[in-house]
């Protein structure tokens, strides 16, 4: 500190250009009552669980993916009947319950025919009937993701259509499924 002489008081202290500078480097504020804490740690952990959520989240709609794909024929039909039905004048309630039969007797009709049928190609042709549009369904699905997540259209193109292929088998085996369905063992029955 050096002092400075004022023509009124005599002298002041002033501090010299380097303590200056070092006091300008940091910052000092004093607040009564104010109790300091560190959200440094809470904002990481806000980051991890944010992070951990959208994974969850993804994954749970992966699932679903997976698991309604079998549906996506079915769907489609009942919501094709059902906006046929509002569009013809049966208003919303009827267009959701005719949507709605639409769906059940597509997939009634798919469960039976895969049951009942005998040759393997008519099989394969209400197999590829399922199938197709459950492929369609997890390739739109796929690019959706994709597409938020890497510029390339070649490399979201390419994951899409890994995604397609993936549904589709998850489908064709829940189809092939659908034929084998359970029915009484042979450990079950009397023998006479």
């Amino acid at each position: 500190m050096r002092s400075i002489r004022s023509p009124r008081n005599g002298a002041i202290s002033a501090p010299d250009a380097r303590a200056f500078r070092l006091w300008s480097q940091r910052a000092v504020v004093v607040v009564e009552g104010a109790i300091v804490r560190h959200e440094r740690l809470e904002t990481t952990a806000m980051i991890i669980l944010a992070i951990l959520a959208s994974l969850t989240a993804i994954g749970l709609l992966c699932w679903l993916l997976f698991t309604l794909a079998v549906f996506a024929l079915p769907a489609f039909v009942g919501v094709t009947a059902g906006a046929w039905a509002h569009d013809s004048g049966a208003g919303i309630a009827g267009a959701i319950v005719v949507g709605a039969i639409a769906a059940a007797m597509t997939l009634a009709v798919g469960h039976l025919l895969i049951a009942f049928v005998r040759p393997m190609w008519l099989k394969l042709v209400v197999a590829i009937a399922f199938v197709a549009p459950a492929a369609i369904a997890g390739f739109h699905a796929t690019h959706g993701i994709v597409k938020h997540l890497m510029p390339s259209e070649a490399w979201q193109i390419a994951f899409s259509i890994i995604g397609a292929v993936a549904v589709g088998i998850t489908a064709f085996v829940r189809v092939a499924g659908m034929a084998t369905a359970p029915g009484p063992s042979g450990r079950d029955l009397v023998r006479a």
